[in-house]
């Protein structure tokens, strides 16, 4: 995905979404559901039932942007909430994306050679 600008919220949908939702679809939700605007250049992420697909959308300013990601093995790490939203730095978006568990990263001591 190409980074947004400085500055961008990242927020989940808690929850699972309908994954043939569309651009409008999405909307809706960042609308009716997390009442916040979709047009305000935050990217909202959603997940599938099965925890192996998400969709993200972004408003860049100029149009609405639409990614989508599979994995082929595992599945993308969730919050435990039902509904709502919660925010993410872009740093654990980075993480969620690369399937990693961004709610506790672990940092690894490398050694340093004598």
């Amino acid at each position: 995905m190409i980074g947004p600008p400085a500055g961008t919220r990242v927020w989940l949908a808690a929850g699972v979404t309908d994954m043939r939702r569309g651009f409008d679809g999405l909307a809706a939700i960042v609308q009716d559901t997390l009442r916040a605007d979709p047009f305000s250049g935050h990217v909202f992420v959603f997940r599938g039932r099965r925890g192996d697909r998400i969709k993200i959308l972004w408003w860049s300013g100029d149009g609405m942007c639409l990614f989508a990601k599979r994995l082929e093995h595992g599945h993308f790490v969730w919050p435990s909430v039902d509904s709502g939203a919660v925010r993410l730095s872009p740093a654990q978006l980075s993480m969620l994306l690369e399937g990693i568990d961004w709610r506790s990263p672990k940092r690894t001591h490398r050694p340093t050679p004598i």
